[in-house]
């Protein structure tokens, strides 16, 4: 069954999702803030500044003027930074369609309120229904039509049915679940671990030592997930271990590239090299919340730590190593 959906957030995910939508067989409009870019892919049938040497499907519509991006759509994808969604909701809100369906694609967690964007997204939003779409997944690949497999989560089983089965093709397969807590707790808590592994890389610790920080740090996911809400299953699946194992591995992954360069002795600011790493914001909220709910995670408090720059790197690692003998 065709459908219109609109991406909100033309960077390289927002990009790679449409055209990932319409090789499902959907109407794909694709809005950003810089209004030139768009008009640019437009002209170009590319995204060459995020997402070079993919070109759009002919089904994906560039468009500068979000009340004609939103015009008729039957679905929002809003794939903005982690950081931005609330700006985005508040722009957003005197447009949206009643009860139209909000597909959350960002990892993360609201640094200036201390939760998650599902809820701040349902509070603001009400009327309309909200999911998460997460998974092992990097643009690049989705872009270029790699195949790839994600998760989509809400708490209305029909609804995350039938939008798994609209946006999924044989190079992008959806699952769905009703664990949305679950769901949005593995794509958020990955890139804080990811930003560790990168860092035990980056120092030259080698692939023992990045193997147990990984488990380590699944096992610390785990509790988290667990103590907000989370099945254990999901996050044995792809939104908890198959994105850890995908962003812990590959520097691909803008987390982990962002942890390796601070491993290798590059200053904080420098890290980033101009791209956005989630897990940067994530985890000192992260680690707050774990507090509140008297969780043990202390790989992510030891890069919280790092990041704020109450500890060095050197020192976070001993205080790891020296933790007190316990039983797995």
């Amino acid at each position: 069954m065709k459908h219109h959906v609109a991406v909100i957030g033309a960077g390289a995910w927002g990009t790679a999702l449409a055209n990932a939508a319409a090789l499902a067989g959907q109407t794909v409009t694709l809005w950003g803030r810089d209004q030139a870019q768009i008009r640019e892919m437009q002209k170009s049938r590319r995204n060459e500044r995020r997402l070079p040497g993919v070109v759009l499907h002919p089904e994906v519509h560039p468009e500068p003027d979000l009340t004609q991006a939103l015009h008729k759509a039957d679905a929002l994808l809003l794939v903005v930074p982690a950081q931005q969604t609330m700006a985005m909701i508040t722009l957003l809100q005197p447009q949206l369609p009643a009860s139209l369906p909000i597909i959350l694609c960002t990892k993360g967690l609201d640094r200036t309120t201390g939760r998650f964007l599902s809820d701040l997204i349902s509070d603001r939003l009400t009327g309309h229904p909200v999911m998460i779409l997460s998974g092992p997944s990097f643009a690049e690949d989705v872009g270029r039509g790699l195949p790839t497999a994600v998760v989509l989560a809400c708490h209305e089983a029909h609804l995350a049915h039938d939008w798994a089965h609209y946006l999924s093709s044989p190079r992008f397969r959806l699952y769905h679940s009703t664990d949305l807590r679950g769901v949005e707790i593995g794509g958020a808590a990955k890139n804080v671990l990811a930003v560790a592994a990168g860092i035990v890389a980056g120092r030259g610790l080698g692939e023992s030592a990045r193997a147990a920080l990984t488990a380590r740090g699944f096992a610390e996911l785990s509790r988290f997930a667990e103590a907000w809400g989370g099945a254990a299953e999901t996050l044995m699946g792809l939104s908890g271990l198959g994105d850890l194992v995908l962003t812990s591995g590959s520097v691909k992954s803008r987390n982990f590239a962002f942890g390796e360069a601070l491993g290798r002795g590059v200053p904080l600011d420098e890290a980033m090299d101009g791209k956005l790493a989630e897990g940067a914001f994530t985890a000192p909220v992260l680690v707050a919340m774990a507090r509140e709910k008297r969780i043990e995670m202390p790989i992510a408090e030891a890069v919280a730590a790092v990041l704020s720059g109450q500890e060095t790197i050197d020192a976070m690692i001993d205080l790891l190593m020296t933790r007190p003998i316990r039983a797995e």
